[in-house]
C-alpha cells in the first residue's frame, strides 16, 4: 500500500502545481489589465488599452492548458485509486486523458473560464467605451 500511496502523492502535487499556475495566471491577468487602463487612462490614448484584447486571449488560452493538464492528471489520479499495489508503476503520463472533456480546447471554454474571462472582456469593453466616449 505504501507505493500506491506515494504514486497518489506524486500525483496530487502535480494537479497542486498545475491548479497554483491556474491561479497565477488570473492574478497576473488582472494586474496587467488594470495597469494598462490606468496607463490609457492617464494618457488619454486609446490606442493603448487596445494592448488588452491582446492580453487577455493569450491569458485564456494559457489557463485553458493549465485546467486540461490539472484535469488530465485526475483522470491518471483516479486510475493509480483503482490499481492494486503490485500494478503501481509510478507512470506521471496522463496522455491518455487528453480527450473529450480533459482536453485543451474543452478546458478552455470550460463554464468556469468562459465567465472569468468573460467578464474581464466585458470589463474592458466598458472601460474602453467610458475612455472614449465619456471624459
Amino acid at each position: 500500500m505504501e507505493n500506491k500511496i506515494k504514486h497518489l502523492e506524486f500525483i496530487q502535487g502535480v494537479i497542486t502545481r498545475m491548479a497554483a499556475n491556474s491561479f497565477m495566471i488570473k492574478g497576473w491577468v488582472i494586474t496587467l489589465i488594470a495597469a494598462v487602463f490606468a496607463v490609457s487612462a492617464a494618457e488619454k490614448d486609446l490606442y493603448v488599452g487596445f494592448l488588452n484584447y491582446l492580453i487577455l486571449p493569450a491569458f485564456w488560452i494559457l489557463d485553458g492548458f493549465f485546467l486540461s493538464q490539472e484535469r488530465q492528471y485526475r483522470g491518471l489520479y483516479n486510475e493509480v485509486t483503482q490499481k492494486t499495489e503490485e500494478e503501481v508503476n509510478f507512470s506521471l503520463n496522463a496522455k491518455n486523458y487528453a480527450k473529450g472533456k480533459n482536453g485543451w480546447f474543452y478546458s478552455t471554454f470550460s463554464n468556469t473560464l468562459l465567465l472569468f474571462y468573460g467578464m474581464l472582456m466585458l470589463l474592458s469593453f466598458l472601460t474602453t467605451y467610458h475612455i472614449i466616449y465619456v471624459k
